[in-house]
């Protein structure tokens, strides 16, 4: 199948019906959380791979579990690891999250997941090969929480990225599966406009106290892209 580089001389990436299109939200969540020191991890929800393999760009150390329920994008997710020779890093377990053990696992340092955000029957019916990717129709974000907090070890991370709409349902979801938000940064398409996403990291049995970042904006006000965003997507940064 057809397919593209993320981007110059990054990962060849080929794209499942079942998934949703590469899109900003994926790739501002694969550069968001830091890597010093994680050699373990899982994508929850991997689709065709696309967070994994910028991680596994960002992190020549990073080994990384692509956890994928839908048969058709498992097999995306497994030619885009062979065709980008990962094999040797990146694992795609064709399983439901919730039913994840340790003893299949271990235990992970860091989990990313850009979970479905809508609940089942809500705004526009996306076509049926992407409504597990869209809405919450076969894994809530509740049972996405406590998965990862049963995989992650004492002080693991959970980096997420969800509607701004909705933060205040997450960061209660969050807490109440021991999950504490460290790490909290919007993303504003430009300065005039209001925040749309928000980029979460939370910490299994951390502290309360939450860190908000700077708000990241991705335009300029002459519609041009900005200098962050511009590195981001072009993997111009420092781990």
């Amino acid at each position: 199948m057809e397919g593209f580089a993320l981007w110059s001389g990054g990962p060849w990436m080929e794209l499942s019906p079942d998934a949703e299109p590469v899109c900003t939200d994926s790739v501002l969540l694969a550069n968001f959380p830091s890597l010093r020191g994680v050699t373990r991890a899982a994508d929850f929800g991997a689709g065709s791979g696309i967070l994994s393999l910028i991680l596994a760009a960002r992190s020549p150390l990073l080994h990384i579990d692509l956890v994928e329920l839908s048969g058709p994008a498992a097999g995306v997710a497994e030619r885009n690891v062979a065709r980008n020779g990962l094999e040797a890093r990146l694992r795609v377990l064709r399983r439901d999250l919730r039913t994840l053990t340790e003893a299949e696992t271990g235990r992970y340092q860091l989990i990313v997941s850009n979970p479905p955000y809508y609940a089942p029957g809500s705004g526009t019916p996306p076509a049926a090969p992407r409504q597990n990717a869209r809405q919450e129709s076969s894994c809530t974000l509740a049972e996405l929480a406590e998965s990862a907090a049963r995989l992650l070890g004492d002080g693991g991370r959970l980096a997420l990225v969800y509607p701004c709409q909705r933060l205040s349902r997450a960061l209660v979801t969050l807490t109440a599966a021991r999950l504490e938000p460290k790490r909290l940064r919007l993303v504003q398409a430009r300065a005039d406009k209001a925040p749309a996403l928000a980029l979460i990291e939370c910490r299994k049995g951390g502290r309360p106290g939450l860190r908000t970042e700077p708000v990241l904006i991705l335009k300029n006000p002459d519609g041009t892209d900005t200098a962050e965003a511009r590195r981001i997507y072009r993997m111009e940064e420092t781990q």
